[in-house]
């Protein structure tokens, strides 16, 4: 039987075959997968492009943006870096403005030193003239005193022989008679002389009218001023004195920082108390405190905003009284700040009398004693009306209120008629004008004038009683009666033993001792009444 199986030819043929299809195979594949290729490139290409496009898009939006940021983050850095430099700017303004106030208060403070020193020497000088003067004096006083001792002694020795050859008295009787003789002749010789004195004062009056008149009206009485530094304020209810007060007393501390004054808060019903030695200050702390309880808001912040307003509507008020006083004095071309001072005076009191008012009442007395003297009656009213200017300023600069309203209105351009009147109204300097001593006499007037200034029942009982006391004191004064709310002593005396000469003599000592013991505002009249009476009968 034939083979059924395969011979080795058309194995190998089949082999051939197989291994020719499986190349065709792979050839197809590798074809295909070529052609596969070359179509996923060309998407892959058209997909980076596109990515690309859009990569470049948002790139460029990013970097519009970045910039932009760039751009704002830039103007923010300058507007910031502008704000700090104005800051600091104004920082720099400040420090100078401040510096250069403390340099015009060094100025000032240079200047009075300089002036005081100047005075000082000038009276150092005058101490020297005067010791000169006064040494001189003693010795002729001396010489004339051991003349008289011997012509009193003579006197006495003759008079004691005599008693004694007549009148057989012992030595001790003699001479107790003849001290008596020598001390009446020695006190009628002294009440006549002033009497001559008067006399011939009167007689002279017309030759030296301006002299005696001026040197007549005027007082040299001391300064005393009495400023009111404590003002209440009343509150609707006692429950609004916690808020004053504020937590932890801040409230408090705040409004004391920022008017300068101290608050009193305490047990007294419906009211608080603001005391300050500086009155416009005080004033200002109580219209603030009055607003701030009108407000309802009470805490550091608001209390700034109303203590600075309350400074700012403060100042308005100050240049407007100023400006309509100098309007009422009819005083012209005076200087801005002169007159901004001269409001500040509407704060300040004498013995309860306003300062500003006395001030313009003393111009107007200067201008019609100045008028009658045939003086210049425009000058006159200037120097009293700014004759008190210094008390605006004694609480923040040292020394009396002459020399430094003389000082302030020197460098504003016063004349020296005005400047020696404002220094030397209380005799601090000496007048070389004679507006000062008009001034002065204007000064006393208004201050002497019949309620015009108050004082306390207790001090005006004792200025009363000490000076009757002083008046009853005398020798040969009976009564003595204080009259007129103590601006006149009527004395009675007795009239055998004072006669009419010697009652000039007891007037003359009673002036001498009350303006030597007593402290007064204006003068006291000092009327010394003598009568005698003879009586008779007829029978």
């Amino acid at each position: 039987m034939p083979s059924m199986g395969l011979d080795t030819t058309d194995m190998a043929w089949l082999i051939f075959g197989g291994l020719g299809g499986l190349l065709v195979g792979v050839i197809a594949v590798i074809l295909l997968s070529r052609v596969m290729g070359v179509r996923m490139i060309g998407d892959a290409r058209r997909q980076a492009e596109q990515l690309l496009s859009s990569s470049r898009q948002e790139a460029e939006t990013a970097g519009k943006q970045i910039e932009l940021d760039a751009r704002n983050e830039i103007a923010k850095r300058r507007e910031e870096f502008d704000r700090q430099s104005n800051s600091d700017r104004n920082e720099l303004k400040d420090i100078e403005r401040r510096l250069a106030k403390r340099e015009d208060n060094l100025d000032r403070k240079l200047d009075m030193l300089t002036t005081k020193t100047k005075f000082l020497d000038e009276f150092e000088d005058k101490i020297k003239d005067r010791e000169k003067a006064v040494s001189v004096k003693d010795a002729k006083l001396g010489q004339l005193i051991t003349d008289r001792r011997k012509l009193l002694e003579k006197i006495t020795q003759e008079q004691k022989q005599s008693l004694l050859r007549i009148s057989n008295l012992s030595v001790e009787d003699a001479r107790k008679e003849a001290l008596r003789l020598v001390e009446h002749e020695v006190q009628h010789d002294a009440a006549q002389l002033i009497q001559r004195g008067t006399e011939r004062a009167e007689e002279e009056c017309k030759e030296v009218s301006l002299k005696i008149t001026l040197q007549a009206i005027q007082r040299y009485a001391s300064e005393h001023t009495s400023s009111s530094t404590v003002s209440a304020v009343l509150i609707p209810s006692d429950d609004m004195k916690g808020r004053i007060i504020g937590r932890e007393g801040r409230n408090i501390r705040a409004f004391e920082k920022a008017t300068g004054v101290d608050m009193i808060v305490d047990d007294t019903p419906g009211v608080v108390v603001v005391s300050c030695f500086d009155p416009i200050r005080c004033a200002v702390a109580s219209e603030a405190l009055q607003k701030l309880l009108e407000d309802g808001r009470i805490h550091p912040s608001r209390i700034e905003e109303i203590v600075e307003q309350i400074h700012e509507e403060m100042s308005q008020r100050l240049v407007k009284i100023g400006k309509e006083s100098c309007i009422e004095a009819n005083i012209q071309g005076l200087h801005g700040k002169i007159s901004d001072m001269m409001g500040r005076l509407h704060y300040r009191t004498s013995y309860g009398q306003n300062i500003l008012r006395h001030s313009i009442e003393v111009a107007y007395l200067c201008q019609v004693i100045a008028d009658e003297l045939g003086l210049d009656g425009q000058i006159a009213r200037r120097c009293g009306y700014l004759h008190d200017i210094g008390k605006a300023m004694d609480h923040e600069v040292e020394g009396g209120h002459p020399a430094i309203g003389m000082d302030f209105c020197k460098k504003l351009g016063e004349g020296e008629a005005v400047l020696n009147a404002i220094g030397g109204h209380h005799n601090d300097i000496p007048a070389t004008t004679p507006y000062t001593p008009i001034v002065m006499a204007a000064d006393a007037i208004s201050g002497a004038r019949p309620g015009a200034r108050r004082e306390t029942l207790e001090k005006y009982v004792k200025r009363l009683e000490q000076l009757e006391e002083i008046a009853t004191s005398m020798k040969g004064v009976k009564q003595a009666y204080a009259i007129q709310a103590g601006r006149e002593v009527r004395v009675v005396v007795d009239p055998e033993a004072v006669d009419d000469v010697n009652s000039r003599y007891v007037a003359r000592d009673i002036a001498k001792r009350v303006s030597e013991e007593m402290t007064f505002p204006g003068e006291i009249r000092v009327t010394v009444l003598r009568e005698m009476r003879t009586i008779e009968y007829a029978r």
